[in-house]
């Protein structure tokens, strides 16, 4: 197959912060690996930010959705800013773009990298890996609701979650079809002695899927205990699956046991690939670093993996993925969160002649 006909164009929308410095050297690592491979990336790159809602009052234009659509990929860096409230970055641009391509799956990878050190004293790269398997439309992110008698005594909000049998059942079945490619093993994150709707909901869907996968171990645990789980015995886990709100809590806790959030990549997916993925390190944009050229760039970069190997390029994939753990395990170049003096760039142009 020519590079012609192995093409693939990727909207970058380096976003806020750190987001423009990693997303910057993840392209930089994705273009070799293209040259490398015999493939074509075609870059758009769009200005959607806080600095641009700061300019227009939208962080990305009404027309948006339509220009993404014509992508095969999105890598985004990351949004939010000092001035600017996260619930506006959030509606903004990144709930609306995983709604309206339905990117159902949010898929956060963790392991411990050569180089780096767990937050856990003892504790070996192979009892250190997982992936967090979270639904990304709909549980308690959710618009309806609302605030009412503002200002006054009995002033009072009100936030609805939503879980539809739809939604579940296909964010569990896809849990379980990753678990046959790995130890065949799925613990389901509930919490249903507290939530009396959603969460019995969640695990008698959970219980239906699990019989009919005999050959997959399955369990659901209280959601404050796998976290304890998660720290204590990270090596019982290995595919985790929850709901919008406890996916998104566990997934850090699980990247910082695993080395930090700056190694931490995730992938928005739509699984029928009839709308773009999107692909975005788990960090936010570290406004207190931001512009000093020392921000980690290894998550972004796995996260252009994760895009390579969802495009149908595996083989690119592997090579970025083994190219960040040579730089990491040769240590010569590590930014100050790895115990080093080197910039940004530095790391970036290291992983990018591994190449």
């Amino acid at each position: 197959m020519s590079s012609a006909d192995r093409s693939y164009r990727i909207a970058s929308i380096p976003g806020d912060g750190i987001g423009t410095e990693v997303t910057a050297e993840a392209t930089n690592v994705l273009g070799r690996a293209a040259e490398v491979y015999g493939f074509d990336l075609r870059w758009s790159e769009f200005d959607w930010s806080c600095e641009r809602y700061a300019e227009t009052g939208r962080m990305m234009p009404e027309d948006g959705i339509d220009q993404l659509a014509v992508f095969d990929g999105i890598l985004l860096g990351a949004v939010g800013f000092p001035g600017v409230p996260d619930h506006v970055s959030l509606w903004g641009l990144l709930l609306p773009v995983r709604r309206a391509f339905a990117q159902y799956v949010n898929l956060r990878p963790v392991r411990l990298l050569p180089g780096t050190a767990s937050a856990l004293a003892g504790r070996s790269a192979d009892e250190l890996e997982m992936v967090i398997v979270r639904e990304n439309s709909e549980g308690e992110y959710s618009e309806l609701g609302g605030r009412h008698n503002r200002g006054q005594p009995g002033e009072f909000v009100l936030q609805e979650s939503v879980f539809t049998r739809v939604g579940v059942e296909r964010i569990i079945r896809y849990a379980f079809d990753l678990a046959r490619t790995r130890t065949g093993r799925v613990c389901s994150a509930t919490k249903s002695n507290g939530l009396v709707h959603s969460m019995p909901f969640w695990d008698e869907i959970f219980a239906e899927i699990a019989a009919e996968y005999p050959d997959i171990h399955s369990e659901q645990m209280h959601v404050d205990a796998l976290a304890a789980r998660m720290v204590q015995q990270p090596d019982r886990l290995d595919v985790v699956v929850g709901s919008n709100l406890f996916g998104d809590i566990l997934s850090d806790l699980a990247a910082a046991v695993t080395g930090g959030l700056g190694m931490a990549p995730s992938g928005n997916i739509n699984p029928p690939g009839q709308h773009p993925s999107m692909f975005e390190a788990v960090h936010g944009s570290a406004p207190d670093i931001a512009g000093k050229g020392i921000a980690n760039p290894v998550a972004q970069v796995l996260a252009g993996a994760m895009m390579l190997e969802h495009l149908g390029e595996p083989e690119a994939a592997r090579a970025v993925r083994c190219a960040v753990e040579k730089v990491l395990a040769d240590g010569a170049v590590a930014t100050p969160d790895l115990g080093g003096s080197s910039t940004t760039a530095d790391l970036g142009a290291a992983v990018t002649a591994e190449l």
